[in-house]
């Protein structure tokens, strides 16, 4: 797609909000920030990684987000008042709270919590209605059906209702993969969208036995792609689901696909999407994460957008990226239902001559929520309530997880897994999901199932000797921090409790971390052994659940006083993504 610098600067200066909002009224029926003209012939909304929250949430976004080599100082890596001086947004404001850190217990209190599928309900039906019939297309980019305890119970088929109430048309995946086939494939039959995913692929095994798959000639599992009309259009919308799925998760839930990011298959399709299909506008519905997408924009060609989820950045505007065929335009729409992406498109034939593209933070104080959807929470939360209400403690400072190094969240897990399970040492996944608890909240069963609701949550406790632990933390160092974006898997580091680190994430592979230490100051040895507690292995455990042991921790009130990350960071001085 060809863009003029005049079009590029008309559509990026409309990407956030209003930058003052200094006073955002507790009124449903304040005069709506969602006014948005209308302009083209086709909208496409899109949402991506909620995580099954139905309801609105606390969600703090990073105050450490590095970006390394030639990322650095690009978006999605910047935090801050570096993140608001990109993107032109005022401190203090509405947008700010939506999109940085800064000040957030501040102003959480004095703008309300974000998402809910009852406000965004109201929402999307709005900005359809806005374009009338026929003209919107709604899109979500997978973690819909993982995050919270009932969707865990249910695996998923809660989600699925609300999707379909929303009227969600299409989607990919990541974690709806972790519960594995049947209840995949059972969600998907009563799923009223389509589930795309031209990257996932019978392996040769699963091929020979004759395993169910979309396409038997090709091996894809899943329809690739979808054309839907659109003002009288043909726009082409390609499913991409988390890449690294079996490596990432433990491969017995998806023992017969193969997945990857799969750019050449991906030209294929597109080549044919153009040329045979007669598509007048290509849109990649990617969980691939920012960074995968922004390389596989410059790769691979006649993609016009992709709408990227997967590491929960939140970027008011499209990234244009040049290839060899034009320009495509890289979003990323943010995580927890915080955010709903309007791409509105003037479609000609053969081609998108020009774009507007908005990324809504969902205030719930300024939208009334949909009655029907609510009803329908209401009804299948209805059975969990009681004991998901139940309070187990009070949180007595802001609890996040989100950032690139320990939260305050983590470092609370590890603590539980250090204290419940008399370890020395406590290690906990660097998940980008899981909601915020303010200061003086109290933290719920809700609250510990927001942050450990998995499909594989046991714990574990084993012996790893020093140069082990080292290995550990170089190998997930490396996913975050390679200069090449296909390496990098998208979540955050490895949490640690009971150690303290240096890490250079400049460095090369091998030489990211040094100086190991227990909490005690004392060195830790390379042939030295040492008591380990963790959970969320992708080896099959036989512990208590995560969330057990962490609800039990926080009932006896015997909480440690954190001392900070345990992380030193070097090299990273002058970083932007990194808050000074």
């Amino acid at each position: 797609m060809t863009i003029r610098r005049r079009d590029f600067l008309k559509f990026s200066g409309a990407a956030a909000l209003s930058g003052g909002l200094p006073n955002l009224a507790r009124s449903a029926d304040t005069p709506s920030i969602y006014d948005i003209e209308r302009f083209g012939n086709a909208r496409i909304l899109h949402m991506t990684d909620t995580h099954a929250q139905l309801q609105p949430v606390y969600f703090r976004e990073p105050s450490v987000n590095l970006g390394i080599g030639a990322m650095q100082g690009n978006p999605p890596h910047l935090v801050g008042r570096a993140f608001l001086n990109r993107f032109g947004i005022s401190a203090d404001s509405a947008d700010a709270y939506a999109f940085t850190f800064l000040d957030f217990e501040k102003s959480a209190a004095r703008f309300g919590r974000l998402g809910g599928f009852a406000h965004l309900k109201t929402l999307i039906d709005r900005l359809r209605s806005d374009v009338g019939s026929g003209r919107a297309l709604l899109l979500d980019g997978g973690d819909l059906w993982q995050g919270t305890g009932q969707a865990n119970a249910m695996q998923g088929a809660d989600m699925v209702e609300a999707a379909n109430l929303l009227g969600i048309e299409a989607m990919t995946g990541h974690w709806e993969f972790t519960y594995g086939e049947a209840a995949l494939r059972k969600n998907l039959e009563r799923f009223k969208g389509e589930f795309l995913a031209q990257n996932v692929f019978l392996t040769e095994e699963a091929a020979f036995n004759d395993a169910k798959a979309f396409d038997a000639a090709s091996g894809r599992v899943f329809k690739p792609a979808i054309i839907k009309e659109i003002g009288g259009h043909r726009v082409a919308v390609i499913g991409q689901a988390f890449p690294y799925v079996p490596i990432a998760h433990p491969k017995r839930f998806t023992p017969d696909w193969t997945f990857g990011v799969r750019d050449d298959e991906l030209q294929k399709l597109v080549d044919t999407l153009r040329n045979n299909d007669k598509a007048d506008a290509v849109v990649l519905l990617s969980h691939n994460g920012m960074d995968v997408d922004l390389k596989l924009a410059s790769r691979v060609t006649g993609i016009d957008i992709i709408l990227g989820g997967h590491t929960h950045d939140a970027v008011p505007q499209p990234i244009a990226i040049k290839n060899a065929g034009g320009v495509t335009l890289v979003t990323n729409a943010g995580s927890n239902g915080k955010f709903l992406g309007v791409l509105d498109l003037e479609l000609a034939k053969g081609r998108v001559a020009d774009v507007r593209y908005r990324l809504l933070p969902v205030f719930s104080e300024l939208l009334k929520p949909d009655p029907a959807m609510q009803t329908l929470i209401d009804k299948m939360r209805e059975p969990y309530a009681a004991g998901y209400a139940e309070k187990v403690a009070t949180a007595d400072r802001l609890l996040y997880r989100r950032g690139n190094f320990n939260g305050t969240m983590d470092q609370l897990i590890c603590d539980a897994l250090r204290g419940e399970l008399d370890a020395e040492i406590a290690l906990s996944p660097g998940f980008r999901w899981g909601t915020s608890v303010l200061q003086g909240q109290p933290v719920t069963m809700d609250d510990v199932l927001s942050e450990t609701a998995i499909t594989y949550p046991e714990t574990y406790v084993q012996s790893m000797t020093g140069s082990q632990l080292k290995n550990i933390l170089e190998d997930v160092c490396d996913n975050l921090f390679n200069a090449d974006p296909y390496y990098q898997q998208g979540g955050d580091m490895v949490r640690v409790g009971g150690m303290a680190y240096t890490c250079s994430p400049a460095e090369a592979v091998g030489h990211r971390i040094s100086d190991l230490r227990l909490d005690s100051g004392r060195a830790i040895e390379a042939g030295r052994s040492y008591k380990v507690a963790g959970w969320a292995s992708v080896n099959e455990q036989k512990g208590m659940p995560v969330w057990d042991v962490f609800a039990k921790y926080l009932r006896s009130g015997k909480t440690r006083d954190q001392r900070g990350t345990g992380v030193t960071l070097k090299g990273v001085e002058d970083n932007p993504g990194i808050a000074g």
